[in-house]
């Protein structure tokens, strides 16, 4: 008996970027704004996001244009507003619930894995949870060991939740807006260093080209950020800008390094990432979540159960598995710096 293949999905068709450039934390809140203007059960939920307009920026503006019933400052209780969304969520709303540091899922965990990640699944996939839970991710800025994680692989590792991690301007507006249409629930983890924001270290690459319009860039294709043909990174958020600092600087040495940005951890591009190293032969996974059980060993072992014969060297740059220090040195020491990634590249050429 022959069996009949569904259809491959139509994705949408990214718009050139143009030449409006707007900081990530904007085109976070420029998405969340025309998604709520053009669907009247968006809102956005969570500490701190109404007056002050989200710790990290990502909802300013939006408590002047849309009032209190649509953007709802809530007291410290993680637990009761996660909650919440899903609740509305399941009653048929498209709820933007933020968790101001990602650290904080701890508290709550019983309600995005216990109910929001498994609802449609243990309903027979007759209730949908359309939500995305918002989370600001990393370190580099001694916010300690409880506001410094990044935790996206924790996540990955969960079935029943997208995962998304932009990297740029381009791309948070374009996923967040994908995030808000899909009937799946997404985690959106943005890293504070890719925000854009006067007040924390400046990245020339947080400020970017974004049209004007709404558009999807689709949840699951990775991006390539660089192309190269001596060595493959494949990385994902803050540690895409690091990566493609060192590439240009080793290009200058005859080094060719393809930078290829994630953008999406569940589904995982897997095609773009053997594709890469197909061609390349050497891959270096650069992720500054924790180094084990995490995505780096799972970008390896694609490769390595798809196309073993094309990978002739594989490392990673991750964090260690310790706490991320508050002291200045001893952060800098576990995350994956500029200076980490180029030993790496270095050393794979030189294999």
């Amino acid at each position: 008996m022959s069996t009949v293949l569904a259809p491959a999905p139509v994705l949408p068709v990214e718009p050139e970027a143009g030449r409006r450039k707007l900081s990530t934390a904007k085109a976070i809140s420029e998405a969340i704004g025309q998604q709520m203007r053009s669907d009247d059960g968006v809102f956005v939920m969570g500490e701190d996001v109404g007056a002050y307009g989200g710790i990290f920026s990502a909802t300013t503006g939006l408590l002047d244009e849309f009032g209190p019933t649509r953007v709802l400052d809530t007291p410290i209780s993680e637990t009761a507003f996660i909650g919440l969304g899903i609740g509305a969520a399941v009653e048929g709303m498209r709820p933007v619930v933020e968790l101001m540091f990602v650290d904080f899922f701890g508290v709550c965990m019983d309600q995005i894995y216990n109910h929001m990640a498994k609802i449609h699944f243990e309903s027979g996939g007759n209730v949908r949870v359309p939500m995305v839970l918002m989370a600001a991710t990393g370190g580099g800025y001694s916010d300690g060991a409880q506001h410094s994680q990044c935790l996206w692989g924790t996540f990955a590792h969960l079935p029943g939740m997208k995962v998304v991690v932009p990297s740029n301007p381009y791309d948070a507006k374009g996923l967040m807006t994908a995030a808000i249409r899909s009937d799946d629930p997404v985690v959106y983890l943005f890293h504070k260093g890719i925000m854009g924001l006067g007040w924390m270290k400046k990245n020339p690459r947080s400020i970017g080209a974004v049209p004007e319009e709404a558009y999807e860039v689709p949840i699951g294709r990775a991006r390539v950020a660089r192309e190269g043909r001596d060595v493959t990174v494949v990385t994902l958020s803050l540690s895409v800008h690091h990566s493609l600092d060192v590439a240009e600087k080793l290009a200058g040495e005859g080094i060719d390094v393809e930078v290829i940005d994630l953008r999406s951890l569940v589904p995982l591009d897997r095609d773009a990432i053997v594709a890469s190293v197909a061609k390349t032969g050497r891959l270096i996974v650069v992720d500054e979540d924790y180094a084990s059980f995490g995505v780096s060993g799972e970008v390896i072992a694609t490769v390595a159960e798809r196309v073993p014969g094309s990978l002739r060297f594989a490392s990673r740059v991750a964090v260690p598995d310790v706490p991320i220090p508050y002291a200045h040195d001893l952060e800098y020491a576990v995350l994956p710096t500029p200076e980490r990634i180029e030993a790496a590249v270095r050393e794979a050429v030189a294999a």
